[in-house]
């Protein structure tokens, strides 16, 4: 099969049924430190306040990376998560979303390898998450045998 922009791949269900055409090649999905990059690129476009970037790996197997910024209305919460969204995926992110963008005190965004938290100020200083997660495990745990 071809198309206007050339050739196009075909893939077929067991069923036979279907047919999924689509023009080009598939982007590879960018590492987690490129993610990271367009992350930070993209909040400082927006101009987000305070952003503070955490090194997941080793804590956690949920991401490599969690970025926490802030943002002073829910209007400008939403415009970031919007634009940041788009840039993930004109840079083939694949499965990035947004949750609670509805109430605009805090939006998390998943994109992989990079979880990032936009929240306004007061709900981020009553949450903390950077206390909780730039906790050194490493010297709890030595700690915790010491005194056992």
């Amino acid at each position: 099969m071809t198309g206007a922009a050339g050739p196009l791949k075909e893939a077929r269900f067991e069923s036979g049924d279907f047919v999924i055409a689509r023009q080009g090649k598939a982007t590879p999905q960018p590492t987690a430190a490129e993610t990271l990059a367009l992350i930070e690129t993209s909040l400082d476009d927006d101009k987000a306040d305070d952003v503070k970037v955490i090194d997941l790996v080793g804590k956690s197997d949920i991401a490599d990376y969690m970025v926490i910024a802030s943002g002073t209305s829910s209007r400008r919460l939403d415009a970031m998560t919007e634009h940041l969204l788009e840039k993930l995926k004109e840079a083939g992110v694949r499965g990035s979303h947004a949750e609670g963008r509805r109430s605009g005190d805090w939006v998390l965004i998943d994109a992989g390898d990079v979880i990032v938290h936009i929240f306004r100020p007061e709900v981020r200083e009553h949450y903390a998450l950077e206390k909780l997660w730039e906790a050194d495990f490493a010297d709890r745990e030595s700690q915790d045998m010491v005194t056992a």
